[in-house]
C-alpha cells in the first residue's frame, strides 16, 4: 500500500513552550488513525502543521508533497473538516457547489448533488440558515465529491446531536472505503470514534504517550475486578486508573501483570476510553 501521510520527529517551539515534540507516525490507505488529547495537548499544532499553515521542525509529506512547499498542489488531495464553520454564509448550497465545481479540477458536481439528495437540504437553501448538522452534511458532501486522498477531521461533530452524528460517521465510512484513502479523526469523544480507528495516536503536553495499531494497544492493558479485600496486593501492580463499586473495585493494568491478576478477580477486556482517561490523568 502506498504512504500517504508520512511524518518523522515532527516539532513545533514556541518561545515560552513545545506545542509539539518528536511526533512520528505513517498512514497508509485504509488507516483511520484516531488524534487523541485534551485541550493543549498539542493536536490542534500537529494538525495545522499537516495542513501547512505553520512552520515546523522535523518532516512531513502528504500524497508524497510538502505541506509547507507545495501547499497548492497537496490541497488537491487533502481536505479538512472542523467544528467551525468555514463555508461562506452569504452563499447558497447550490452557489457553493457551483464554486466549488470552479476552482477544483476533480470536483463531481452530480456526485455532491446525489449525496444532499438524501439529507433536508435544499439547493436554494442560504448557508446561514442551516442547522449546525446541516452545515457539517453539507461540507462532507463537497469533499465527498472531490479525489481526496486524506482527509482531517478536527471535532467535526462537536454540538451535533446524536442522529446528526450518526448520519455523519455513516456517510463518511461509505466514502472512505470507496477508494485508497486515510483518515485522520481528532475528537474528545474517545467512545464515538473508538470503532472507527485503525490506529491511535495520543498526546499529551505535546509528547506521545501512547501509539499503535489498534489491537496492539487493547493488548498491552486490561481491567481487573476484585473484591476490595485484594487492594494492597493489587497496588503492587502499579494500576493505571481504578473504579470503586459494590463490593469490588476495577483496576486498569499492564498486560504484564495479567496472569497475576486473574488469581483475584475476573478479568474484563477496556475500552480506548478507559486507557485514554487513565492515560491522560497518569502523573497529572
Amino acid at each position: 500500500m502506498t504512504v500517504l501521510v508520512r511524518a518523522v520527529n515532527v516539532t513545533k517551539q514556541y518561545q515560552c513552550a513545545t506545542a509539539v515534540k518528536d511526533v512520528s507516525f505513517e498512514l497508509q490507505g485504509g488507516q483511520v488513525l484516531g488524534l487523541l488529547g485534551h485541550n493543549g495537548a498539542g493536536k490542534s499544532t500537529l494538525i495545522s502543521a499537516l495542513l501547512g499553515s505553520l512552520r515546523y521542525q522535523g518532516e512531513i509529506e502528504i500524497c508524497a508533497l510538502n505541506p509547507v512547499k507545495q501547499r497548492a498542489q497537496l490541497m488537491k488531495h487533502l481536505a479538512y473538516i472542523s467544528d467551525l464553520n468555514v463555508l461562506p454564509q452569504w452563499m447558497s448550497v447550490a452557489q457553493i457547489l457551483r464554486y466549488s465545481s470552479g476552482v477544483h479540477p476533480s470536483f463531481d458536481i452530480d456526485k455532491a448533488r446525489q449525496f444532499l439528495s438524501s439529507t433536508q437540504i435544499a439547493l436554494s437553501s442560504k448557508i446561514s440558515s442551516l442547522s449546525s448538522g446541516m452545515k457539517v452534511q453539507l461540507h462532507l458532501s463537497i469533499i465527498m465529491a472531490t479525489d481526496t486522498k486524506v482527509l482531517i477531521l478536527d471535532e467535526p461533530t462537536l454540538g451535533l446531536d446524536l442522529i446528526y452524528r450518526d448520519v455523519f460517521y455513516r456517510h463518511l465510512i461509505e466514502w472512505f472505503h470507496d477508494g485508497e484513502r486515510a483518515l485522520i479523526i481528532a475528537s474528545h469523544e474517545v467512545g464515538e470514534i473508538e470503532h472507527l480507528l485503525t490506529d491511535v495516536l495520543m498526546l499529551k503536553q505535546g509528547e506521545v504517550v501512547l501509539q499503535g495499531e489498534m489491537e496492539s494497544i487493547y493488548a498491552r492493558y486490561f481491567i481487573v475486578e476484585a473484591q476490595h479485600q485484594h487492594q494492597s496486593i493489587i497496588e503492587q501492580m502499579s494500576p493505571l486508573a481504578s473504579q470503586v463499586g459494590l463490593g469490588t473495585t476495577k483496576w486498569l493494568l499492564k498486560s504484564e501483570y495479567r496472569a497475576q491478576a486473574a488469581e483475584l478477580g475476573e478479568i474484563i477486556n477496556p475500552s480506548l476510553q478507559d486507557i485514554f482517561l487513565a492515560l491522560q490523568k497518569e502523573g497529572a
